[in-house]
């Protein structure tokens, strides 16, 4: 019989899991305990050489159980399917989006680093790279997806801090206006000022993409990160992190989180091996959703642009990207209303299916408006420079019946109100 490679979505229901050590079970219990017991003095030690990085692991050889907050048999079999999606050598799951995010900038960035990162972030993730990281001496310096290679060398040179930049973090694309950034730029330029010595890394926020459609580590990046409270655990009943990447920079951020004690705990982790079941499945309802919902937006009269990837204009740059860096176009909208706050609080407000809500990746349709609500902490000149503007609305699109979407959308923007500069001219009909 030919060997055969089972796809990853085949194997969320038992890799990395062995029913014979659990009675049987089919599904892994939820190992909610504190410690594990050793067999002897001798195992013990040997365990806590590995988990202190005081050797090497022989062939064969393979962490023991210590303590949860160092590892746990729910957190392990999640940590070896994550990996299977991304063809990471290893993943570390965390309690939430932001402790992934927060824990692998402390772990690469020191006093004195430069930090280049993609602007639009997710607002936690602008507010902890303007507000904390100065606190600790390490500087940023932003560029965006107009920017080519030759911009971001430029800006990186005359920063006078070209010798001091140790990663490159990019949100792509973008929350919340889809925006994409080219991965292997970032690499070229993280290669550029990098050394023998000292590698520059590179670190892709997926979440906006998830597992499915968008694998980073094959572009070039060093470091991938999620929110796995959004697409991989897709229910709204749980917050989660996970950062990928391979062996010898997972070992350093995995040190780090067993000092910070910010792993995900044994329920959560069971939670997400049981939404891993149905990923595939969720997402890709939701993409077929969002692609009748933006064709939708992009020919109603209040709508002034629809930001989603499938509807970059063929000829386009970002287009070109798209094409390389993903296998879809993803299940997240934003678009500009006609007229400002006032009508985006119209339309917000009078969603029946749609809850009115921040994240993003879950079952249901969620709606929001990121100036005042996800992006509140940002200033304003940058808000307006990002295109965050009081007239965008951000929707992340559910699993639920297409027409239904469409209905909701359709009855909201009805009750939208357009100021009279925004109303459509109309031609007087002569007698």
């Amino acid at each position: 019989m030919s060997k055969h490679t089972y796809a990853p979505e085949s194997l969320m229901m038992s890799f990395g899991y062995k029913p014979e050590l659990s009675e049987g079970a089919i599904k892994s219990p939820i190992f909610q305990t504190s410690t594990f017991v050793f067999k002897t003095a001798e195992e013990g030690k040997a365990y806590f050489e590995l988990a202190y990085g005081l050797r090497d692991k022989a062939q064969h050889e393979e962490l023991g159980l210590i303590y949860s907050r160092i590892n746990n048999p729910n957190l392990e079999i999640l940590e070896n399917r994550l990996c299977l999606w991304d063809k990471a050598e290893d993943c570390a799951v965390f309690e939430s989006g932001m402790s992934a995010i927060s824990t692998v900038l402390l772990e690469f960035l020191k006093p004195g680093d430069l930090l280049l990162f993609s602007s639009p972030v997710y607002g936690g993730t602008d507010h902890f790279i303007h507000h904390f990281l100065p606190k600790i001496g390490v500087e940023a310096l932003a560029f965006d997806a107009n920017d080519s290679y030759e911009d971001i060398v430029q800006r990186v040179q005359t920063s006078g801090k070209a010798n001091r930049l140790a990663m490159i973090y990019a949100e792509t694309p973008a929350n919340p206006t889809n925006a994409i950034i080219d991965i292997e730029c970032c690499r070229k330029v993280a290669d550029i000022f990098g050394t023998q010595d000292q590698r520059v890394h590179v670190a892709i926020d997926n979440t906006y993409m998830g597992p499915l459609w968008s694998h980073p580590l094959q572009h070039g990046a060093d470091i991938v990160i999620y929110s796995a409270t959004k697409y991989i655990g897709g229910h709204s009943d749980l917050i989660a992190g996970a950062v990928l990447g391979n062996a010898a920079v997972m070992q350093r951020v995995r040190v780090l989180r067993t000092f910070l004690g910010n792993m995900a705990s044994p329920n959560t982790c069971w939670l997400l091996l049981r939404s891993l079941e149905t990923l595939k499945v969720r997402m890709e309802q939701q993409m077929r959703n969002a692609k009748v919902v933006a064709q939708m937006l992009a020919n109603h009269p209040k709508v002034e642009r629809v930001h989603y990837l499938g509807l970059l204009e063929p000829d386009s740059q970002q287009y070109a990207l798209y094409q390389k860096q993903y296998n879809a176009p993803g299940a997240m909208i934003s678009f500009d209303i006609q007229g400002g706050e006032a009508q985006a609080f119209q339309f917000l407000n009078h969603l029946r299916l749609f809850k009115l809500a921040v994240s993003l990746g879950s079952t249901e349709g969620l709606a929001q408006h990121p100036a005042t609500m996800t992006h509140a902490g940002v200033d304003s000149a940058t808000k307006q420079k990002m295109g965050i503007s009081s007239q965008l609305i951000r929707l992340s699109i559910g699993v639920e019946n297409a027409e239904d979407i469409l209905w909701d959308i359709g009855q909201a923007l009805e009750q939208v109100d357009l100021p009279t500069e925004a109303l459509p001219k109309v031609e007087a009909m002569v007698v």
